[in-house]
């Protein structure tokens, strides 16, 4: 399928999942806007490399998405949105009772309130354009939950719900609204955490895997960026024009637990 034509807003993608979905977007022929809080000469890099490798326009705008402003004018100044990946996130583990204030509303801020801003943003252009995808990237943690990670599973089943209600408020209209849940991913951060707990716990790189980073996902292979890349892609398309409202899981049967 081609998405030519399009424009894509990404937010937190100039690493990670974000940036796994922005190359697959743009692979499929969207012009893609990559989002994060900084502003280096390598996030404008990384916009004139993909727009190399994919023969589309990418730009780099910085905007905090822990501020409503902030995220409404990441909307604004792309100018069209035609696809809408909310992605930003941050996390936290700490017991509900010792979890800081100022974390638990950072969390909230970014996590799901930025999807908010982002989506009553959007939503005008969509509808002027008579055509739009809004594509939010829960977690498995959407649908279940774990100890100490109070306010990240809040945020995620909060994505989950907002999704089913922007669905519903679009449901007569060429727009749709969804939610992917990834279970773990393999990025570059999760990556950078597998020596140190190989020491933590003295055991080789694929039993720590498969053991205790990957210890609730049946599977036992991190999904890849490429592979959440390709769902968003499919969620883009004609295909899945009466997709909306659902959750997408891809977290190797974590969830069928």
């Amino acid at each position: 399928m081609t998405l030519k034509n399009k424009t894509a807003v990404i937010t937190g993608s100039n690493s990670g999942i974000g940036l796994g979905i922005a190359h697959e977007l743009a692979r499929a022929g969207a012009d893609i806007v990559l989002n994060s809080f900084t502003d280096s000469p390598e996030d404008h890099q990384i916009a004139a490399d993909m727009a190399k490798e994919h023969g589309v326009s990418v730009r780099y705008i910085k905007a905090d998405m822990s501020k409503g402003a902030e995220c409404r004018a990441l909307i604004e100044q792309a100018g069209a949105c035609d696809i809408l990946v909310n992605n930003a996130g941050i996390q936290h583990v700490a017991p509900i009772e010792e979890f800081p204030v100022e974390k638990w509303d950072a969390i909230i801020a970014i996590n799901l309130s930025s999807a908010f801003h982002t989506t009553a943003a959007a939503l005008p252009m969509m509808r002027k354009v008579g055509w739009g995808r809004i594509v939010n990237i829960a977690s498995a943690h959407g649908l279940t939950a774990s100890p100490y990670k109070s306010a990240y599973v809040a945020a995620k089943h909060g994505i989950v719900g907002f999704s089913k209600t922007t669905a519903l408020e679009t449901a007569q209209e060429p727009i749709t609204c969804n939610a992917i849940c990834p279970g773990y991913v393999l990025t570059p951060l999760v990556e950078a955490q597998i020596p140190d707990t190989m020491k933590k716990y003295d055991m080789g790189r694929d039993e720590v895997i498969r053991k205790v980073m990957l210890d609730r996902q049946p599977s036992k292979e991190f999904a890849t960026v490429e592979q959440l890349g390709g769902t968003a892609v499919f969620l883009c398309s004609d295909a899945a024009a009466q997709i909306t409202g659902t959750t997408i899981s891809v977290d190797g049967g974590w969830t069928a637990l």
